[in-house]
């Protein structure tokens, strides 16, 4: 069995899972994501297209964290209040002097929530997180998933604009998340995953 998590330094989950497994009954890997969301997921669904092919324990697992290591993620907040209500702020402490002019950009690295860029419009922010993905995706197939929480019609627009620009985009997914992601940062949020096509 291959149990896959959402990052240890965000969550103690997958900590709990290697608990877990030393006293399973059956053999299982357990493999830290370092990341969340869609970040997660494509992980996820390469294992499951490599255990289908017939894989191994230990490949479905190496395809796992492959594919996890090669994954980007990026998004953007309308602001920063759900992240300071949610305990997470202190990631960006630099930004609070100026917290109702910056539309942090941010990224996972690391495992973590880290600040990529600070940006003075909204427009200018989705500009940007638009251009990430297309240099993330370069000239390699990749699969990509648009993530919003209450904010439809600007992720349509950019699955548009990433369909219309990437020439080799597989499969583009657009995905409103959950109440656990949506909690920390809250309504307008827009999110970009991107990750190898394993054919």
């Amino acid at each position: 069995m291959v149990s896959v998590h959402l990052s240890g330094e965000m969550s103690g989950t997958v900590d709990a899972a290697r608990v877990a497994a030393r006293d399973a009954v059956l053999p299982v890997e357990v493999v830290d994501s370092r990341s969340l969301g869609y970040g997660l997921g494509f992980p996820v669904l390469a294992a499951a297209q490599a255990a289908a092919r017939g894989a191994g324990l230990a490949e479905v697992a190496s395809v796992a964290r492959d594919t996890a290591a090669a994954t980007r993620s990026y998004f953007y907040v309308d602001t920063l209040e759900h992240l300071r209500r949610s305990g997470r702020v202190s990631t960006f402490a630099n930004l609070l002097g100026s917290a109702l002019a910056v539309k942090p950009l941010m990224h996972i690295t690391d495992g973590s929530i880290t600040l990529l860029e600070k940006v003075r419009t909204s427009s200018r922010a989705l500009s940007r997180l638009e251009d990430l993905t297309v240099t993330a995706a370069a000239e390699d197939p990749v699969n990509i998933a648009v993530q919003h929480l209450s904010a439809h019609a600007r992720a349509q627009t950019l699955a548009d604009h990433l369909t219309a620009r990437i020439p080799k985009l597989s499969h583009l997914r657009t995905v409103e998340v959950g109440a656990a992601i949506g909690a920390h940062t809250g309504p307008g949020m827009l999110a970009v995953t991107v990750s190898p096509h394993i054919p």
